[in-house]
């Protein structure tokens, strides 16, 4: 990490960060937030996607399907008219409309064919535009004057990256130029994210062997096949799957590659000075996490080594012997320990 200690990041001349999770949390708030103080660069994945990567593609299928209309048609042809996506960071429209829904045509939906095809170029283009971050980084200092960098990424990075692989090379790459911070949500925020969705279904990426399985799972739990297939009941169906399976990944994100902020807490940031200060505490609170576990290392390694055979803490055990007991049962702090080790 590029801030190992609160001390660091409070002292430091350029504070870099990158907001991970799903989406709706807070990301684009926050990045909202620290760029309308006019100290932060805010790059917004998504928006490089849709742009750089993706643009061409988005661009096309508007194209496509004005080509249908016999007026535009003629028009087109004879390059009379221009036609371009309007994308901003708050309005990511054109990107989702382009990734669709698979199923029937007749409500919208696509080929599922043509869907993973899409799907494929998101997942390539998010890749890129991850992997840009160091240069945005970079631009933001030397062209305009930028030390504070905020990186607002897509809800999907956990779909592109393997954060229990030390040597993954998107997070090493970002690892390097900004501080990974995952908001966290509740079980509250879940059921509210459910529901808005419920309500308004949109296209989002999936990982393939996540899509291919909800897909296959659907058609087996109710029948029929991509043609007749209801693409917003779809995507209701396979959305509450896809947050239960990126909570762990996002989490790993966190234990491995940088810290934890609360969306409770991120609700409450009304500027930049209070972005800081909760960045502060997190980092405070990571350190606390490894020294007790140093000091456990230290006071304790042989009962350690006997008590790992066991299922439950021992009773004579000390209260902060109880709390180190639980995390390495559960493996947090040997996660974060372990990928810490060398700082320490």
């Amino acid at each position: 990490m590029i801030y190992k200690t609160a001390k660091e990041w409070r002292e430091a001349s350029s504070k870099r960060v990158l907001l991970f999770g799903m989406s709706g949390l807070g990301k684009t708030y926050l990045s909202n937030i620290l760029r309308d103080s006019g100290a932060w660069f805010h790059y917004s994945v998504d928006y490089r996607i849709g742009t750089r990567y993706m643009g061409e593609h988005i661009a096309d299928n508007f194209k496509r399907e004005a080509m249908k209309v016999p007026l535009l048609h003629e028009l087109l042809k004879s390059d009379s008219v221009y036609i371009s996506s309007n994308i901003t960071f708050n309005n990511l429209a054109p990107l989702s409309t382009y990734l669709g829904k698979p199923g029937n045509p007749d409500q919208g939906g696509l080929p599922f064919i043509e869907y993973m095809r899409r799907q494929e170029q998101h997942r390539i283009a998010e890749i890129a535009a991850l992997n840009d971050t160091p240069h945005f980084v970079e631009r933001a200092k030397t062209l305009y004057g930028y030390d504070n960098f905020v990186c607002d990424s897509g809800g999907s990075i956990c779909e592109v990256v393997n954060p229990e692989d030390p040597n993954d090379p998107v997070l090493r790459n970002l690892s390097q130029s900004v501080l990974m911070v995952w908001i966290k949500g509740s079980d509250a925020h879940t059921d509210e994210l459910i529901r808005r969705f419920v309500k308004a279904p949109k296209p989002m990426y999936y990982a393939t062997e996540q899509m291919r399985a909800y897909w296959t799972g659907y058609l087996e739990e109710h029948g029929g096949d991509e043609n007749t297939v209801d693409p917003n009941d779809f995507m209701r169906w396979s959305y509450s799957k896809a947050l239960a399976h990126r909570q762990p990944r996002y989490a790993a994100m966190a234990q491995n590659w940088g810290i934890t902020i609360d969306a409770e807490d991120v609700a409450k940031v009304q500027g930049a000075e209070d972005f800081e200060a909760l960045i502060e505490q997190a980092l405070e609170t990571r350190s606390a996490y490894i020294a007790l576990f140093l000091w456990v290392l230290r006071n304790w390694n042989d009962k350690l080594c006997r008590l790992n055979c066991h299922r439950t803490c021992p009773p004579m055990m000390s209260s902060p012997t109880r709390a180190s007991w639980s995390w390495v049962k559960d493996g947090r702090l040997g996660r974060i320990f372990a990928h810490c080790a060398s700082d320490c």
